[in-house]
């Protein structure tokens, strides 16, 4: 074994975790706030077509970064819209969110590019490098500042555990939901953004793979906490970095590992982590409830 495999593991690690911490912070905020959140998948997904489609018109990922998180906060609006004014189903809506990605962006693609696969390659001077890592535990530590010690933390807690007391203490409990909401979309949106111009050249249909869902699930094992998610994420991200350095390794004689079981690692973390955790993390009290002024 190479002596440096252990530093590629754990940079491999810090990489592939950055757009699931981006999105659980962004799962934080909204669930925190009362509003179940499971169209991460999708704000992930039009945040990442939103950079590249920013970063090839501008020939800079600052501006594509800028696209990807107006992207999310645009669907994280339409979203909010129909959770927290219309009052509907927080779980049917994020499921259509979800699918409104889905389709969306295959359509612009074909718009924009006459493609419905992927977005023209990015150069590599044009895309980041390091900073979405560096940035993404940034926020873990302002995350965790802001809720363990600004009111704005603590109007988030009060919103999701006992939304009464807050609005009888003249905070607006849907004006919190809104901005935690729209906060979760632009956090949302920087994983995608991390994973189209960091992690890879370009957008490609359907590239947030199931990361929205396992950045939710992080969130449940982390119990809606900033640095516990985080650290779920970790986690989650060594099992990804673990599979891509397994693809094509030989186990027997010529005989290798089928790439299909490996893919499927991450995946089978994640139900593990749900089904011996999920039960023992409590939700926020109001977590999926619409709330009505009196």
């Amino acid at each position: 074994m190479s002596s440096g495999l252990p530093l590629q593991l754990l940079a491999s690690t810090l990489r592939v975790s950055t757009p699931l911490i981006f999105a659980a912070l962004g799962g934080m905020c909204s669930e925190r706030s009362g509003v179940i959140n499971i169209a991460l998948e999708g704000l992930m997904l039009m945040g990442a077509f939103g950079a590249a489609v920013g970063t090839l018109a501008a020939h800079s990922p600052w501006v594509g970064a800028l696209c990807g998180l107006g992207a999310g906060v645009v669907l994280a609006a339409v979203y909010g819209t129909f959770v927290i004014t219309l009052r509907a189903n927080q779980i049917v809506a994020g499921t259509a969110i979800n699918m409104l990605a889905l389709g969306a962006t295959p359509f612009l693609c074909k718009v924009l590019y006459d493609v419905t696969g992927s977005t023209p390659q990015i150069p590599m001077e044009q895309r980041f490098h390091v900073m979405p890592v560096f940035l993404a535990w940034v926020l873990v530590g302002l995350a965790w500042l802001m809720m363990r010690y600004l009111p704005a933390g603590l109007w988030l807690g009060f919103a999701g555990e006992n939304p009464e007391a807050l609005e009888a203490a003249g905070i607006r409990v849907n004006r919190v939901r809104w901005a935690a909401v729209l906060a979760s979309g632009a956090l949302a949106g920087m994983g995608g953004v991390s994973l189209s111009i960091f992690l890879s050249s370009s957008f490609s249909r359907d590239m947030t793979a199931g990361r929205g869902f396992i950045a939710l699930a992080a969130l449940i094992f982390g119990k809606w906490r900033p640095v516990p998610a985080a650290m779920a994420c970790l986690l989650f991200g060594l099992t990804e970095a673990i599979q891509i350095r397994l693809q094509g390794i030989v186990v027997w004689g010529s005989t290798s590992i089928p790439v299909q079981f490996i893919q499927i690692v991450p995946y089978v973390a994640t139900i593990l982590v749900l089904a011996g955790f999920v039960g023992r993390s409590r939700a926020p009290k109001a977590l999926g409830v619409p709330f009505r002024r009196g």
